[in-house]
């Protein structure tokens, strides 16, 4: 299965996520590729969009090569053989302090919402190991939220099953074997900017305020 962009497979989670219309829930985008398929089913449904933030920790030989995730109060380590405790924590320090930082922008200064009580849906343009969301589900629950939904256009089957066990429901459109990257998946799969996400979390606030007002 081939989606045609982030905004189309946006539309078909939607769908698959309508029993949560106007409901006491939440949508928590990942950035950067997960904010514009989070802004498009926050319209759809009508509920309010935010984002949570979690950053992949890459090996000291090759930074893209991840060998766990980290959020501002979670750590999923997965491979770190041979890789020493002082860079794994001096890396932690870097990028939760540049997590705080990008968190400012993308929200403007606006402080989290309080999760408690509430449908949390946390959506990504994919799952590729799952570390990722997995760090990120770890960090929504001590918040307390009423359910924790994953929602993603598609994911490794690997992943599927991780991230399966963890959340308290999972919706993915597509569940690949033959998984390399999330990009394989879209025929357009250009690069989301930091400029794009705030823009679109700008956008998205900017509604809610708007609705609240009617």
């Amino acid at each position: 299965m081939i989606f045609h962009d982030r905004t189309y497979a946006a539309f078909l989670m939607a769908h698959e996520l309508r029993k949560y219309h106007q409901k006491n829930a939440i949508i928590l985008a990942i950035p950067r590729g997960g904010v514009p398929i989070g802004y498009t089913i926050a319209h759809q449904l009508e509920l309010p969009l935010e984002v949570v933030l979690v950053k992949k920790i890459g090996h000291p030989g090759n930074p893209e090569y991840a060998i766990g995730s980290v959020s501002s109060t979670e750590l999923i380590l997965s491979d770190t053989a041979g890789i020493s405790e002082a860079y794994i924590q001096s890396e932690i320090k870097r990028l939760r302090k540049a997590m705080q930082e990008k968190y400012k922008v993308f929200m403007n200064g606006k402080k989290p919402s309080d999760l408690r009580g509430k449908i949390t849906i946390l959506v990504d343009d994919g799952l590729a190991t799952g570390n990722t969301m997995l760090a990120c589900i770890e960090h929504v629950r001590k918040s307390h939220p009423k359910e924790i939904i994953v929602a993603v256009p598609v994911s490794s089957t690997s992943a599927y099953r991780k991230i399966k066990d963890s959340a308290d429901e999972l919706i993915c459109l597509y569940t690949a074997t033959d998984f390399s990257a999330v990009g394989q998946f879209y025929e357009n799969f250009s690069e989301v900017t930091n400029e794009t996400v705030t823009q679109l979390m700008s956008k998205a606030s900017a509604t809610q305020v708007a609705e609240k007002d009617k």
